[in-house]
C-alpha cells in the first residue's frame, strides 16, 4: 500500500515505472508481431489440408509441432542458435550485441528495438494525460494493443480479429465503469465506427469495382468507437485520413512507390484513435468551440 500511494504521489516514479513496464512490453510485443500471424497462416494451412484432404507434403509436415507465443524457444533466424536470458534485454541487448546475432553475426533487424523505444515512450506520455489507476492502465493497454495492430497490419496487411475484437471488448467493458464515456456512447460508437467504413467499402467497390480495405479496418474502428465513444467517430476518419493522405503522398514522391500497391489503413486508423484519445477533448474544443 505504501508503494502505490508513493507511485499516486511521485510523478517521477510513475514516469519510471511505466518505462520500465513499457521496455519490457515491448519486448513480448515483438513475439505477437513475428509469431501471431504464423500461427494464424499455420492454422489456415491446417484447415484447408483437412477440408481437401491433402496427401502428405514437405509444408504440411510441420503444422502439428508447437508453435505459439511460448514455443518455440526464441532463436537467431539464421543460425537456430538459442536467445540467452541476457540478449532479451529490451534495447539494451541489441546495443550490447551491435545489432547482430552473437554466434552468426547476423544482422538483427532495428525495428526490434525501434518497437521497444515507440511502446515505452508512448506509454509514458501517457502519464501525463491520464490520472494513476485505472484509467492510465487502460490506456496503456489501448496503446499496447494499437501497436500490435499497426506492425502486423505493416508487415501482412491483416488486423487479426484476436486484436481487434479483444480491443472492442476491452473498451466496452472499461467504459461500462465510465472511464472514458459512458456505456450508451461506447455501444453506438462501435455502432457507427463499423459502419461508417463498411458503406464507404461498398460504396467504394459499387463504383470501382475493388476493394478498398478489409474488414479488420471496420472493426478497429470500432473497437476504437467502443474505448473513445460515438463523437470521436469522425475526428478519427478525418485524422487518419489526413496522416494517410500525406504519408502515402509522400512515399510515392520521395520513395518512388507505386501508387497501385495497396497501404494497409489500420496504422493510420490507430494513430489517429490514439491522437484522438490523448487530445480529442483540446482538438474537438478548437473544432468546434463553445457558442
Amino acid at each position: 500500500m505504501e508503494l502505490l500511494n508513493y507511485l499516486g504521489h511521485s510523478m517521477t516514479a510513475q514516469v519510471s515505472v511505466v518505462l520500465i513496464i513499457g521496455l519490457l512490453v515491448g519486448s513480448f510485443l515483438n513475439v505477437v508481431i513475428l509469431r501471431l500471424p504464423i500461427m494464424m497462416f499455420r492454422e489456415w494451412k491446417k484447415e484447408c489440408a483437412e477440408v481437401e484432404s491433402l496427401p502428405p507434403h514437405p509444408a504440411l509436415d510441420d503444422l502439428d509441432k508447437p508453435f505459439n507465443l511460448i514455443k518455440p524457444d526464441s532463436h537467431c533466424p539464421g543460425c537456430h542458435a538459442p536467445v540467452k536470458a541476457w540478449q532479451n534485454i529490451p534495447v539494451i541487448s541489441y546495443l550490447l550485441l551491435k545489432g547482430r546475432c552473437e554466434n552468426c553475426h547476423r544482422k538483427i533487424g532495428f525495428r526490434y528495438p525501434a518497437v521497444e523505444i515507440a511502446t515505452a515512450l508512448l506509454s509514458t506520455a501517457l502519464v501525463w494525460f491520464f490520472p494513476w489507476g485505472w484509467p492510465l492502465a487502460a490506456m496503456v493497454m489501448f496503446t499496447w494493443l494499437l501497436v500490435t495492430m499497426s506492425v502486423i497490419d505493416m508487415d501482412h496487411k491483416i488486423l487479426p480479429d484476436t486484436l481487434t475484437l479483444g480491443l472492442l471488448w476491452l473498451g466496452l467493458i472499461a467504459n461500462s465503469f465510465e472511464l472514458f464515456t459512458d456505456l450508451n456512447s461506447a455501444v453506438w460508437g462501435a455502432v457507427a465506427g463499423y459502419l461508417s467504413l463498411w458503406s464507404v467499402f461498398w460504396l467504394f467497390k459499387l463504383i470501382t469495382g475493388k476493394e478498398g480495405m478489409g474488414y479488420g479496418d471496420f472493426k478497429l474502428l470500432a473497437a476504437l468507437g467502443a474505448w473513445l465513444g460515438f463523437e470521436y467517430i469522425l475526428m478519427i476518419i478525418l485524422l487518419s485520413s489526413v496522416v494517410g493522405a500525406v504519408i502515402g503522398i509522400a512515399g510515392i514522391l520521395i520513395q518512388g512507390r507505386d501508387k497501385d500497391i495497396p497501404i494497409p489503413f489500420g496504422p493510420y486508423l490507430a494513430a489517429a484513435g490514439w491522437i484522438a484519445a490523448v487530445f480529442g477533448d483540446q482538438l474537438m474544443a478548437y473544432w468546434l468551440p463553445p457558442v
